[in-house]
Protein backbone atom coordinates (compact mmCIF):
# COMPACT_ATOMS: atom_id res chain seq x y z
CA UNK A 1 0.00 0.00 0.00
CA UNK A 2 2.79 2.65 0.81
CA UNK A 3 4.49 1.85 -2.53
CA UNK A 4 1.10 2.44 -4.42
CA UNK A 5 0.54 5.58 -2.35
CA UNK A 6 4.01 6.98 -3.51
CA UNK A 7 2.98 5.78 -7.16
CA UNK A 8 0.14 8.50 -6.84
CA UNK A 9 1.83 10.53 -5.05
CA UNK A 10 4.89 10.93 -8.02
CA UNK A 11 1.85 10.66 -10.52
CA UNK A 12 0.51 13.90 -9.40
CA UNK A 13 3.71 15.86 -9.01
CA UNK A 14 4.31 15.27 -12.61
CA UNK A 15 1.40 16.00 -15.10
CA UNK A 16 2.37 15.88 -18.75
CA UNK A 17 0.28 16.34 -21.14
CA UNK A 18 0.21 15.00 -24.59
CA UNK A 19 -1.85 15.41 -27.94
CA UNK A 20 -4.88 14.56 -27.49
CA UNK A 21 -5.22 14.24 -23.96
CA UNK A 22 -7.99 15.49 -22.19
CA UNK A 23 -6.70 18.53 -19.69
CA UNK A 24 -10.20 19.62 -18.18
CA UNK A 25 -10.04 16.57 -15.27
CA UNK A 26 -6.39 17.32 -14.42
CA UNK A 27 -7.31 21.27 -14.05
CA UNK A 28 -10.42 20.90 -12.20
CA UNK A 29 -8.33 18.71 -9.97
CA UNK A 30 -5.52 21.71 -9.59
CA UNK A 31 -8.69 23.84 -8.49
CA UNK A 32 -9.57 21.68 -5.92
CA UNK A 33 -6.37 21.64 -4.44
CA UNK A 34 -6.16 25.55 -4.55
CA UNK A 35 -3.92 25.41 -7.43
CA UNK A 36 -4.80 29.49 -9.16
CA UNK A 37 -3.05 30.66 -12.38
CA UNK A 38 -0.89 33.78 -11.72
CA UNK A 39 0.74 34.11 -15.14
CA UNK A 40 -0.13 32.91 -18.42
CA UNK A 41 1.81 33.11 -22.10
CA UNK A 42 -0.53 31.53 -24.76
CA UNK A 43 1.73 28.97 -26.61
CA UNK A 44 2.39 29.38 -30.40
CA UNK A 45 4.61 28.12 -33.94
CA UNK A 46 8.21 29.33 -33.83
CA UNK A 47 8.78 31.75 -36.53
CA UNK A 48 11.50 34.07 -36.67
CA UNK A 49 9.40 37.24 -35.20
CA UNK A 50 8.76 41.27 -37.11
CA UNK A 51 10.80 43.13 -34.45
CA UNK A 52 13.41 42.39 -31.89
CA UNK A 53 16.00 39.35 -31.65
CA UNK A 54 13.48 36.02 -31.52
CA UNK A 55 15.02 32.63 -30.74
CA UNK A 56 11.96 30.38 -31.28
CA UNK A 57 13.64 29.08 -34.67
CA UNK A 58 17.17 27.93 -33.54
CA UNK A 59 16.43 27.30 -29.79
CA UNK A 60 19.05 26.83 -27.28
CA UNK A 61 22.00 24.98 -26.59
CA UNK A 62 24.26 25.47 -23.68
CA UNK A 63 22.23 28.02 -22.42
CA UNK A 64 20.11 29.32 -19.91
CA UNK A 65 16.91 31.72 -20.25
CA UNK A 66 15.98 33.92 -17.85
CA UNK A 67 11.99 35.28 -18.22
CA UNK A 68 10.37 38.27 -15.90
CA UNK A 69 6.99 37.45 -15.09
CA UNK A 70 4.33 39.20 -13.23
CA UNK A 71 1.89 36.88 -11.22
CA UNK A 72 -2.12 38.19 -10.69
CA UNK A 73 -2.31 36.01 -6.88
CA UNK A 74 0.39 35.23 -4.51
CA UNK A 75 0.52 32.16 -2.23
CA UNK A 76 3.05 30.47 -0.18
CA UNK A 77 3.99 28.10 -3.34
CA UNK A 78 4.52 28.68 -6.73
CA UNK A 79 4.95 26.34 -9.52
CA UNK A 80 5.65 26.61 -13.46
CA UNK A 81 4.52 24.95 -16.37
CA UNK A 82 6.54 24.55 -19.80
CA UNK A 83 4.94 23.62 -23.19
CA UNK A 84 6.72 21.85 -25.77
CA UNK A 85 3.69 21.83 -28.29
CA UNK A 86 5.00 22.73 -31.28
CA UNK A 87 8.51 20.96 -30.79
CA UNK A 88 10.35 18.88 -32.95
CA UNK A 89 11.41 16.36 -30.73
CA UNK A 90 12.01 15.61 -26.87
CA UNK A 91 12.60 18.83 -24.99
CA UNK A 92 15.01 18.48 -22.24
CA UNK A 93 15.26 20.84 -19.47
CA UNK A 94 18.15 20.12 -17.30
CA UNK A 95 17.36 22.57 -14.80
CA UNK A 96 15.35 25.26 -13.29
CA UNK A 97 15.31 28.12 -10.54
CA UNK A 98 12.03 30.60 -9.75
CA UNK A 99 13.03 33.17 -7.55
CA UNK A 100 11.77 37.46 -6.53
CA UNK A 101 12.92 39.76 -9.06
CA UNK A 102 15.18 42.36 -7.87
CA UNK A 103 14.75 44.12 -11.79
CA UNK A 104 15.72 43.26 -14.90
CA UNK A 105 17.73 39.84 -15.30
CA UNK A 106 18.65 40.05 -11.04
CA UNK A 107 16.98 38.11 -8.22
CA UNK A 108 16.10 39.24 -4.58
CA UNK A 109 19.12 37.90 -2.53
CA UNK A 110 17.81 34.56 -0.56
CA UNK A 111 14.74 33.75 -2.79
CA UNK A 112 16.16 31.98 -5.42
CA UNK A 113 14.51 28.39 -5.41
CA UNK A 114 15.43 25.24 -7.47
CA UNK A 115 12.15 23.97 -9.30
CA UNK A 116 12.14 19.86 -9.51
CA UNK A 117 9.81 17.82 -12.02
CA UNK A 118 8.47 14.47 -10.15
CA UNK A 119 11.58 14.96 -7.30
CA UNK A 120 13.87 15.19 -10.46
CA UNK A 121 15.95 18.33 -11.17
CA UNK A 122 15.92 17.13 -15.00
CA UNK A 123 12.79 16.36 -16.87
CA UNK A 124 12.07 15.53 -21.06
CA UNK A 125 8.78 16.75 -22.59
CA UNK A 126 7.70 14.53 -25.13
CA UNK A 127 6.72 16.66 -28.77
CA UNK A 128 3.78 17.86 -28.61
CA UNK A 129 3.86 17.68 -24.74
CA UNK A 130 3.34 20.37 -21.85
CA UNK A 131 4.58 19.80 -18.08
CA UNK A 132 4.05 21.24 -15.11
CA UNK A 133 6.78 21.12 -11.84
CA UNK A 134 6.23 20.43 -8.31
CA UNK A 135 6.02 23.13 -6.07
CA UNK A 136 8.07 25.42 -4.76
CA UNK A 137 8.31 27.35 -1.43
CA UNK A 138 8.39 31.05 -2.80
CA UNK A 139 5.81 33.15 -0.70
CA UNK A 140 4.24 35.55 -3.68
CA UNK A 141 1.70 38.62 -3.46
CA UNK A 142 -0.55 39.83 -6.15
CA UNK A 143 1.78 42.01 -8.44
CA UNK A 144 4.76 40.36 -7.62
CA UNK A 145 7.49 40.32 -10.55
CA UNK A 146 8.73 36.66 -10.48
CA UNK A 147 12.44 35.49 -12.42
CA UNK A 148 12.26 32.16 -14.19
CA UNK A 149 15.28 30.54 -15.22
CA UNK A 150 15.61 27.72 -17.16
CA UNK A 151 18.61 25.97 -18.36
CA UNK A 152 19.23 23.89 -21.93
CA UNK A 153 22.77 21.26 -21.24
CA UNK A 154 21.55 19.98 -25.07
CA UNK A 155 19.86 21.23 -28.10
CA UNK A 156 16.48 22.03 -27.87
CA UNK A 157 14.95 22.76 -31.20
CA UNK A 158 12.77 24.92 -32.15
CA UNK A 159 11.04 26.39 -29.07
CA UNK A 160 7.54 26.79 -28.27
CA UNK A 161 6.97 30.44 -27.10
CA UNK A 162 4.94 33.79 -27.67
CA UNK A 163 6.51 36.07 -29.81
CA UNK A 164 4.85 39.81 -28.73
CA UNK A 165 5.84 39.45 -24.51
CA UNK A 166 6.57 43.48 -24.31
CA UNK A 167 8.89 42.14 -21.63
CA UNK A 168 12.43 41.49 -21.78
CA UNK A 169 13.82 38.13 -21.66
CA UNK A 170 17.31 37.58 -21.12
CA UNK A 171 19.98 34.77 -21.78
CA UNK A 172 23.65 33.49 -21.58
CA UNK A 173 26.04 30.38 -22.04
CA UNK A 174 26.15 28.14 -19.55
CA UNK A 175 24.32 27.17 -16.19
CA UNK A 176 23.17 30.25 -14.56
CA UNK A 177 20.50 29.27 -12.89
CA UNK A 178 21.19 30.41 -8.88
CA UNK A 179 22.91 33.41 -10.16
CA UNK A 180 21.44 36.33 -8.28
CA UNK A 181 22.95 39.22 -9.74
CA UNK A 182 22.13 38.39 -13.58
CA UNK A 183 25.18 40.34 -15.32
CA UNK A 184 25.79 37.59 -17.10
CA UNK A 185 22.29 37.84 -19.16
CA UNK A 186 23.89 40.15 -21.75
CA UNK A 187 21.95 38.77 -24.68
CA UNK A 188 17.86 39.85 -24.53
CA UNK A 189 14.93 39.42 -27.05
CA UNK A 190 11.14 40.42 -26.12
CA UNK A 191 9.39 36.45 -25.98
CA UNK A 192 9.13 34.20 -23.78
CA UNK A 193 10.22 30.67 -24.66
CA UNK A 194 8.84 27.67 -23.29
CA UNK A 195 7.39 29.26 -20.32
CA UNK A 196 3.28 29.43 -20.82
CA UNK A 197 2.26 29.29 -17.12
CA UNK A 198 2.94 30.41 -13.65
CA UNK A 199 0.62 29.13 -10.48
CA UNK A 200 0.16 29.71 -6.79
CA UNK A 201 -1.29 27.90 -3.68
CA UNK A 202 -1.99 28.22 -0.30
CA UNK A 203 -3.17 31.72 -0.39
CA UNK A 204 -5.00 32.77 2.55
CA UNK A 205 -8.69 34.02 2.43
CA UNK A 206 -11.66 33.39 0.10
CA UNK A 207 -10.81 32.32 -3.33
CA UNK A 208 -11.49 35.02 -5.92
CA UNK A 209 -10.87 32.79 -9.04
CA UNK A 210 -9.24 34.11 -11.66
CA UNK A 211 -10.11 36.23 -14.66
CA UNK A 212 -9.03 35.07 -18.27
CA UNK A 213 -8.58 37.73 -20.82
CA UNK A 214 -8.82 36.13 -24.04
CA UNK A 215 -8.07 38.00 -27.84
CA UNK A 216 -5.26 39.25 -30.12
CA UNK A 217 -2.43 42.34 -30.37
CA UNK A 218 -5.07 44.39 -28.22
CA UNK A 219 -5.33 42.12 -25.33
CA UNK A 220 -1.00 40.88 -25.85
CA UNK A 221 -0.35 44.16 -25.38
CA UNK A 222 1.03 45.48 -28.87
CA UNK A 223 1.54 49.52 -28.40
CA UNK A 224 2.18 49.76 -25.14
CA UNK A 225 5.47 50.18 -23.42
CA UNK A 226 7.59 47.32 -22.91
CA UNK A 227 8.44 45.91 -19.04
CA UNK A 228 5.92 48.82 -17.95
CA UNK A 229 2.99 46.01 -17.60
CA UNK A 230 0.58 48.10 -19.30
CA UNK A 231 -1.60 46.16 -21.20
CA UNK A 232 -5.31 46.11 -20.65
CA UNK A 233 -5.01 42.73 -18.29
CA UNK A 234 -2.00 44.08 -16.50
CA UNK A 235 -4.07 47.83 -15.87
CA UNK A 236 -7.16 45.33 -15.33
CA UNK A 237 -5.55 43.44 -12.41
CA UNK A 238 -4.21 46.59 -10.89
CA UNK A 239 -7.64 48.47 -10.54
CA UNK A 240 -9.20 45.06 -8.78
CA UNK A 241 -6.31 44.97 -6.58
CA UNK A 242 -6.87 48.02 -5.78
CA UNK A 243 -10.46 48.10 -4.66
CA UNK A 244 -9.70 45.22 -2.70
CA UNK A 245 -11.03 42.44 -4.64
CA UNK A 246 -7.25 40.33 -5.29
CA UNK A 247 -8.66 38.32 -8.99
CA UNK A 248 -5.93 37.10 -10.69
CA UNK A 249 -6.15 38.25 -13.87
CA UNK A 250 -4.26 36.45 -16.87
CA UNK A 251 -3.23 37.16 -20.64
CA UNK A 252 -4.31 34.82 -23.07
CA UNK A 253 -3.90 37.33 -25.94
CA UNK A 254 -1.90 36.44 -28.93
CA UNK A 255 -0.55 39.13 -31.75
CA UNK A 256 -2.22 38.60 -34.48
CA UNK A 257 -4.28 35.87 -33.93
CA UNK A 258 -8.02 35.30 -35.67
CA UNK A 259 -11.17 34.30 -34.13
CA UNK A 260 -11.60 31.70 -37.24
CA UNK A 261 -8.37 31.25 -39.06
CA UNK A 262 -5.12 29.23 -37.80
CA UNK A 263 -1.82 30.83 -38.36
CA UNK A 264 1.53 29.28 -37.82
CA UNK A 265 2.72 32.67 -37.19
CA UNK A 266 -0.43 33.67 -35.02
CA UNK A 267 -1.66 30.91 -33.66
CA UNK A 268 -3.96 28.29 -33.68
CA UNK A 269 -7.66 30.08 -34.33
CA UNK A 270 -9.66 31.66 -31.18
CA UNK A 271 -12.26 29.10 -31.90
CA UNK A 272 -9.91 26.43 -31.66
CA UNK A 273 -7.45 27.32 -28.65
CA UNK A 274 -10.27 28.54 -26.60
CA UNK A 275 -10.57 25.83 -24.34
CA UNK A 276 -6.69 25.18 -24.31
CA UNK A 277 -5.62 28.65 -23.38
CA UNK A 278 -9.10 30.37 -21.52
CA UNK A 279 -11.13 27.49 -20.13
CA UNK A 280 -8.39 25.01 -18.97
CA UNK A 281 -6.43 27.38 -16.59
CA UNK A 282 -6.69 26.60 -13.20
CA UNK A 283 -9.32 28.54 -10.98
CA UNK A 284 -10.88 30.16 -13.90
CA UNK A 285 -14.73 31.86 -13.51
CA UNK A 286 -14.53 34.64 -15.48
CA UNK A 287 -13.30 34.66 -19.42
CA UNK A 288 -12.99 37.94 -21.51
CA UNK A 289 -12.99 38.09 -25.20
CA UNK A 290 -12.22 40.68 -27.48
CA UNK A 291 -11.20 39.00 -30.99
CA UNK A 292 -12.32 39.41 -34.56
CA UNK A 293 -10.85 42.29 -36.13
CA UNK A 294 -8.03 40.45 -37.43
CA UNK A 295 -10.58 38.55 -39.28
CA UNK A 296 -11.83 41.52 -40.61
CA UNK A 297 -9.29 43.81 -41.33
CA UNK A 298 -6.93 40.93 -42.58
CA UNK A 299 -9.34 39.37 -44.64
CA UNK A 300 -7.68 38.74 -48.16
CA UNK A 301 -4.42 39.30 -47.23
CA UNK A 302 -1.87 37.48 -49.34
CA UNK A 303 -0.41 34.70 -47.58
CA UNK A 304 3.07 36.05 -46.89
CA UNK A 305 4.16 32.57 -44.80
CA UNK A 306 1.94 32.84 -41.66
CA UNK A 307 -1.15 31.24 -43.65
CA UNK A 308 -3.83 32.11 -45.65
CA UNK A 309 -6.56 35.05 -44.62
CA UNK A 310 -9.82 34.44 -45.99
CA UNK A 311 -12.79 37.02 -46.12
CA UNK A 312 -15.41 36.46 -43.91
CA UNK A 313 -18.83 37.83 -43.16
CA UNK A 314 -20.20 39.30 -40.36
CA UNK A 315 -22.66 35.99 -40.13
CA UNK A 316 -19.02 33.74 -39.88
CA UNK A 317 -18.02 36.21 -37.24
CA UNK A 318 -21.12 35.84 -34.70
CA UNK A 319 -20.87 31.93 -35.21
CA UNK A 320 -17.19 31.75 -34.00
CA UNK A 321 -18.35 34.19 -31.01
CA UNK A 322 -21.43 31.62 -30.58
CA UNK A 323 -19.13 29.15 -30.11
CA UNK A 324 -16.69 30.67 -27.55
CA UNK A 325 -19.92 31.47 -25.58
CA UNK A 326 -21.29 27.89 -26.00
CA UNK A 327 -17.47 26.08 -24.61
CA UNK A 328 -17.38 28.88 -21.25
CA UNK A 329 -21.52 28.26 -20.44
CA UNK A 330 -20.90 24.23 -21.09
CA UNK A 331 -17.71 24.58 -18.18
CA UNK A 332 -20.03 26.93 -15.97
CA UNK A 333 -17.47 29.98 -16.52
CA UNK A 334 -18.86 33.44 -16.86
CA UNK A 335 -18.23 35.34 -20.10
CA UNK A 336 -17.71 39.00 -20.96
CA UNK A 337 -17.98 39.79 -24.63
CA UNK A 338 -16.11 43.18 -25.63
CA UNK A 339 -17.28 45.22 -29.26
CA UNK A 340 -14.17 45.83 -31.56
CA UNK A 341 -12.28 48.80 -31.59
CA UNK A 342 -12.59 51.86 -34.17
CA UNK A 343 -9.64 50.97 -37.25
CA UNK A 344 -10.03 54.11 -39.58
CA UNK A 345 -6.97 55.03 -40.71
CA UNK A 346 -5.61 51.85 -40.15
CA UNK A 347 -3.35 50.81 -42.81
CA UNK A 348 -5.06 47.46 -45.19
CA UNK A 349 -8.08 47.71 -42.39
CA UNK A 350 -9.84 50.45 -42.99
CA UNK A 351 -12.11 49.90 -45.91
CA UNK A 352 -15.69 50.67 -45.83
CA UNK A 353 -16.59 47.04 -46.49
CA UNK A 354 -14.53 46.15 -43.68
CA UNK A 355 -15.65 48.43 -41.38
CA UNK A 356 -19.45 47.54 -42.72
CA UNK A 357 -18.46 43.85 -41.27
CA UNK A 358 -17.29 45.48 -37.97
CA UNK A 359 -20.07 47.60 -37.50
CA UNK A 360 -22.59 44.54 -37.80
CA UNK A 361 -20.68 42.03 -35.46
CA UNK A 362 -20.59 45.54 -32.79
CA UNK A 363 -24.34 45.53 -33.03
CA UNK A 364 -24.93 41.80 -32.25
CA UNK A 365 -22.52 42.11 -30.23
CA UNK A 366 -24.43 45.10 -27.56
CA UNK A 367 -27.58 44.02 -28.50
CA UNK A 368 -27.89 40.23 -28.92
CA UNK A 369 -27.58 39.21 -24.76
CA UNK A 370 -25.41 36.47 -26.25
CA UNK A 371 -22.56 37.03 -23.73
CA UNK A 372 -23.19 37.45 -19.81
CA UNK A 373 -22.18 40.70 -20.23
CA UNK A 374 -20.67 43.55 -23.02
CA UNK A 375 -17.38 45.79 -22.72
CA UNK A 376 -18.79 48.27 -25.19
CA UNK A 377 -14.64 49.24 -26.23
CA UNK A 378 -16.04 50.57 -29.60
CA UNK A 379 -17.42 53.75 -28.12
CA UNK A 380 -15.33 54.17 -25.17
CA UNK A 381 -12.02 54.61 -27.52
CA UNK A 382 -13.89 56.26 -30.46
CA UNK A 383 -12.52 60.14 -31.12
CA UNK A 384 -15.81 61.92 -30.39
CA UNK A 385 -15.14 63.92 -33.57
CA UNK A 386 -14.66 61.03 -36.05
CA UNK A 387 -16.48 57.73 -34.57
CA UNK A 388 -14.72 55.32 -36.45
CA UNK A 389 -11.82 56.39 -35.59
CA UNK A 390 -9.41 55.90 -31.86
CA UNK A 391 -9.26 59.13 -29.55
CA UNK A 392 -5.78 60.20 -30.46
CA UNK A 393 -5.22 60.52 -27.20
CA UNK A 394 -5.66 56.78 -27.18
CA UNK A 395 -3.70 55.56 -30.44
CA UNK A 396 -0.28 54.12 -30.03
CA UNK A 397 0.36 55.43 -33.62
CA UNK A 398 -1.11 52.90 -36.02
CA UNK A 399 -4.62 53.98 -35.39
CA UNK A 400 -5.20 49.88 -34.76
CA UNK A 401 -3.43 49.48 -31.10
CA UNK A 402 -3.90 51.47 -28.09
CA UNK A 403 -1.38 53.10 -26.44
CA UNK A 404 -1.17 53.07 -22.55
CA UNK A 405 -3.43 55.53 -21.64
CA UNK A 406 -6.22 53.69 -24.19
CA UNK A 407 -4.85 49.78 -22.29
CA UNK A 408 -6.20 52.25 -19.37
CA UNK A 409 -9.57 53.12 -20.48
CA UNK A 410 -10.20 49.13 -21.84
CA UNK A 411 -9.35 48.19 -17.94
CA UNK A 412 -11.25 50.99 -16.77
CA UNK A 413 -14.64 49.59 -18.72
CA UNK A 414 -14.11 45.91 -18.26
CA UNK A 415 -13.28 46.31 -14.19
CA UNK A 416 -17.30 46.37 -13.51
CA UNK A 417 -18.27 43.61 -15.21
CA UNK A 418 -15.79 40.53 -14.03
CA UNK A 419 -17.26 39.90 -11.04
CA UNK A 420 -20.66 38.48 -10.22
CA UNK A 421 -22.29 34.96 -10.99
CA UNK A 422 -22.53 33.28 -13.87
CA UNK A 423 -26.62 33.49 -14.99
Amino acid sequence: MLQRLRLIAAATALAVLVPGQAASAAERSDAAGGWRAAWTAAPHHPFPGFGPPNWSVDGFTGQSVRQVVRVGTGGATARIRLSNRFGDGPLRVTGATVGQSAGGPAVRPGSLRPVSFGRSVSVTVPAGGELVSDPAPLRTRALDTVVVTLYFAGATGPATGHENAVATSYRTAGDRRFDPEGRAFTETSRSWYFLTGVETADRPGPDPGVVVAFGDSITDGYGTTVDADNRYPDELAERLAAGRRPVSVVNAGISGNKLLADSTCFGAAGVSRFTRDALDQPGVRTVIVLIGINDIGGGGFPDFGCGASPVVTAAQVIEGHRRLIHAAHARGVRVVGATMLPIKGAYGYDTAANEAVRDEVNAWLRHSRAYDAVADLDRALADPAERNALRPAYDSGDHLHPNDAGAAVIARVVAPLVGGPHR
